[in-house]
């Protein structure tokens, strides 16, 4: 009896035993953990885990700061940039200088906005030319036109430059005038699905305000598109006699004299000029016009007078 019972207790430990070394291979699981270890087989540390059946982390992202990211990988929208500069150049000749200017910007592929000669006043009496010029360029070649324009002058008074970034203004521009694309389709759609007059005007006045939405966000984006395309230069020109110092010269008592005595008899003839328009044209005028007037205001005068004294006599 106690030999059946060690035989039956060993063939049961030896069924679980069997059990146990089958279970990992029937519960092998779906994303399985494998350790890799280096090529001899001892890992110099905690092994390196592999999950397998699992997508690989996404690498990671370079940040340019030249570009935005409008939600799509291949939707990437570039820096718009608006650059504009302003000068102040001292030349011997405006004239000459803005014809200069002119083709200069003509031959980097870009245009003449405005340009204005004017004269200015200098300290002795007499004049100058200034001008002033507004050109556009293209953005890449604003530091070739800057060059050009600032050589062989005289001086550079002032100079400035500045940038305007538009990116994000017109990222947004583009998705307005996609929800309003959007919105006008499908109005159009509805429009011609309607069939009451009263519905098909009413549609027609919603997609007659979307089609304006739309033209005014295209010419946002339009401008947006050509001021950072182009950049633009404004440009006064100022003559170099404008800024010669003053010079005093000797001093000539003869020529003060003289210009003295000059004075006077212009004066004097001025004077006389003056006499001779009163006397001659003048007093006949107001003779001629206040003389009557005079004439009746006189005899008033006089009869009230007569009369006065006839009512005193008569009461004495």
């Amino acid at each position: 009896m106690k030999k059946k019972t060690v035989i039956l207790f060993t063939v049961l430990m030896l069924g679980l035993a069997a059990c146990g070394a089958a279970a990992p291979m029937m519960l092998e699981p779906e994303y399985a953990v494998v350790p890799s270890y280096d090529e001899s087989g001892v890992g110099g540390g905690a092994p390196e885990v592999q999950y397998e059946g699992i997508a690989p982390l996404p690498t990671a992202v370079t940040y340019d700061p030249y570009k935005v990211d409008t939600g799509s990988t291949d939707n990437v929208q570039e820096r718009m940039v608006i650059m504009n500069a302003d000068l102040t150049i001292v030349i011997p000749d405006p004239q000459a200088k803005m014809e200069e200017i002119s083709a200069l910007a003509e031959s980097l592929g870009g245009f003449v906005v405005s340009l204005n000669m004017y004269q200015t006043y200098l300290y002795d009496g007499g004049t100058a030319p200034e001008g002033y010029i507004s050109i556009r360029v293209p953005s890449d070649k604003l530091e070739t036109a800057l060059s050009q324009i600032k050589a062989d002058v005289v001086e550079v008074r002032n100079e400035n430059r500045n940038g305007q970034d538009v990116t994000a203004d017109y990222v947004d521009l583009e998705s307005r005038l996609t929800a309003l694309e959007a919105a006008r389709d499908q109005l159009q759609t509805i429009m011609d699905a309607a069939t009451k007059t009263e519905d098909v005007l009413n549609v027609f006045n919603q997609l007659q305000y979307y089609n304006e939405q739309i033209e005014m966000v295209k010419g946002q984006m339009k401008y947006y598109e050509e001021a950072s395309a182009y950049s633009l230069i404004n440009v006064t020109l100022v003559a170099e006699e404008t800024i010669q110092p003053i010079q005093i010269g000797p001093w000539t008592p003869g020529e003060s004299a003289r210009d003295a005595i000059q004075s006077l008899i212009r004066f004097l003839q001025g004077f006389v000029d003056f006499l001779m328009y009163f006397i001659l044209l003048v007093v006949p005028i107001l003779i001629v016009v206040f003389g009557p007037v005079a004439l009746v205001v006189w005899l008033i005068v006089r009869g009230v007078k007569r009369s006065k004294a006839k009512k005193v006599a008569a009461a004495k």
